[in-house]
């Protein structure tokens, strides 16, 4: 299995990117600067960084931090976390003269005094500034005083045991006047320098990771506290996000502010940030050599993976747009047991690019969890005594990944034991092929399964066989909402929560957010999952299912056989408008109208909305 986190190992083919890094922040000539390194959620960004940290200290180029604003969201505002980070990093060189210390002292003070700031004008303290103690029914002299000493004990100490009216709202404006604060920012910025200069540190890295995952208060306080290093020289910020949730933030804060007729997100982060970088999504060679890369890692000895790593590494020097495995596969290993697990790692690579590339969007996160996955498996059945091919369940995986619908009706075909018929036709299907009973008859119109279908190996002669592989599939309903949720990018999961927001309008802003193949067939299996376990299915939840699946021509078969699982007794007349929307805008009418005459059985009324919405 492998860690899934950041990793200073170059397996994405980084080492341009990185190089580029080094050069711009080494660069006295553009700093003070900063990057913005931006991808998907899960693309690579923090492993980017943490190569660059390494190769920056190394080479002792720099003096690096490394801020991660999620970890101190729930903790610390995030300014002053960031500042006391940067800090709190010149602070452990062991060389700081005296007078850098004292500068280091005083910078700290000044965070104080920023913290304070914020803690006063969070906890109503500004009602005080503006006289509004007197105005407040309720409010005394005593309990606002009670109330800033219980939030905000340091200012307390600041101010004295203030208790009139006008004396404590004089001490309070005296200690945050704006022009004060003003005077302390360029105070601030002034000492940081002679700090830069005085510890003799030739390049302060600031690298500020995971910032798309925060809330957007978090985000904007984190760009406004890299404004105070902005102005100084010898300084470079590296941002590693997604930037449409940092433009998004942005956005958030000036949403009320009126007839603005720029993107302000995107000239907000032009602003701030000079030098763009984008990660690249992986294509199928790329996918195959990563997916290989992870798999030989843990199956080869070290010298051997040495050697398949620095094979790589000159094949990219000198080609580009070739498929580096056909470059590579003629290492020749001495070991005989080494040599056939390189040979199976690369078949196995090969297996799953192609489906990986396109289903996952090329995302090394989802790759790397899908490989967690199929190695947690293997592993399972053996402790259970049972022997899995790896080659097998890899191909039964890409089925639930990227089609779970027809995972879940393959396997309850598999338990009783017609799979094998329903393969044999599959695999090589003709025209004498009867396949009017099949259960899987709606599928033959889904491109994406019947490729699927002749991938090697061949499943029809062993599909009695299979049984052990789907055992460690089986998951509750309730376990599949939470692995969904664990596998769902954050953008994902946004996308989800709208389309169940029962909203008009959050459906229609979320039908324009891109989502990889595979995450559209979790999010259409989540909702499904959710409606099946309702007594009575509202029906903007049965429209958000409809226009999400109708997106895309991809999800109509997988929609469908959801819809099948939908009981009649939950469902309403109100909603067949819907459902008879997706029969007449797909090609899947008559499966529909079989499935109409189902739920007739057991609420005729259904059957009957959904003919006369037909018309």
């Amino acid at each position: 299995m492998w860690k899934d986190s950041e990793t200073e190992i170059d397996y994405l083919d980084y080492e341009h990117i990185v190089e580029i890094l080094v050069d711009i922040v080494c660069n006295d000539n553009l700093l003070p600067a900063s990057v913005g390194i931006y991808g998907d959620w899960g693309s690579g960004k923090s492993s980017l960084m943490h190569m660059c940290i390494k190769k920056l200290e190394s080479d002792k180029k720099a003096k690096c931090v490394m801020f991660n604003g999620w970890l101190f969201e729930s903790y610390s505002d995030a300014k002053s976390a960031l500042l006391n980070s940067i800090l709190d990093t010149i602070g452990e060189e062991q060389t700081l003269t005296a007078k850098a210390k004292k500068i280091l002292k005083g910078l700290y003070n000044s965070i104080e005094k920023f913290e304070l700031s914020q803690k006063v004008m969070k906890y109503g303290a500004n009602w005080l500034l503006t006289g509004g103690v007197g105005a407040i029914a309720g409010i005394t002299i005593d309990s606002a005083f009670s109330a800033i000493k219980n939030k905000a004990p340091e200012l307390v100490g600041k101010i004295g045991e203030k208790r009139d009216t006008s004396s404590l709202r004089e001490a309070i404006k005296n200690e945050l006047d704006n022009k004060s604060l003003r005077d302390d920012i360029r105070e601030f910025r002034k000492k940081f320098a002679e700090l830069i200069e005085e510890s003799k540190i030739d390049h302060l890295v600031i690298f500020i990771d995971e910032l798309d995952r925060c809330r957007e208060d978090t985000i904007l306080e984190t760009l406004e506290a890299m404004k105070l290093f902005m102005f100084t020289g010898k300084v470079a910020f590296i941002i590693g996000a997604d930037e449409r949730h940092i433009s998004y933030a942005v956005k958030s804060k000036f949403k009320d502010i009126e007839g603005i007729q720029i993107d302000i997100g995107k000239e907000y982060l032009e602003k701030l940030v000079q030098y763009p970088i984008h990660i690249p999504r992986m294509d199928i060679d790329e996918t195959e050599v990563y997916i290989a890369s992870l798999l030989l890692s843990a199956e080869l000895n070290e010298e051997n993976f040495d050697i398949f790593q620095k094979s790589v590494k000159k094949t990219r020097e000198t080609n580009f747009g070739v498929s580096l495995l056909n470059e590579v596969r003629s290492i020749s290993i001495e070991d005989a047991s080494e040599e056939e697990k390189f040979k199976e790692c690369l078949s196995v690579a090969k297996q799953l690019a192609a489906v990986l590339s396109n289903g996952l969007h090329g995302n090394p996160r989802q790759i790397k969890r899908f490989l967690n996955t199929l190695d947690m498996r293997m592993m399972m059945a053996k402790h259970k005594h049972a022997t899995l091919e790896r080659k097998i369940l890899a191909k039964l995986m890409m089925l639930e990944y990227i089609r779970p619908a027809a995972f879940n009706l393959f396997a309850e075909i598999a338990t009783n034991n017609e799979l094998t018929e329903e393969l044999t036709i599959l695999e090589k299907p003709s025209e004498k092929s009867n396949t009017d009973s099949l259960k899987l008859k709606a599928w033959l119109k889904d491109e994406w399964l019947m490729n699927w279908v002749g991938i090697e190996p061949l499943l029809a002669q062993i599909a009695e066989k299979l049984n052990p592989y789907l055992y460690f599939a089986r998951t509750s309903l309730d376990e599949k909402i939470s692995r969904i949720s664990v596998n769902l990018s954050p953008d994902a999961q946004n996308v989800l929560e709208s389309l169940m927001a029962k909203s008009d309008v959050k459906i229609k802003e979320t039908l324009k957010q891109p989502v990889s193949e595979a995450e559209a067939s979790l999010i259409m299996e989540a909702m499904a999952v959710k409606m099946i376990k309702e007594t009575q299915i509202d029906k903007m939840q049965i429209k958000a299912f409809v226009e999400f699946a109708l997106f895309s021509s991809s999800r109509y078969v997988s929609a469908l056989e959801y819809i099948k699982r939908f009981p009649a007794s939950a469902l309403n007349i109100s909603s067949m408008v819907y459902l008879a929307d997706f029969a007449k805008k797909t090609n899947l009418q008559q499966e529909m109208q079989e499935l109409a005459k189902n739920w007739g059985e057991t609420n005729p009324q259904i059957e009957t909305a959904f003919n006369n919405n037909m018309k």
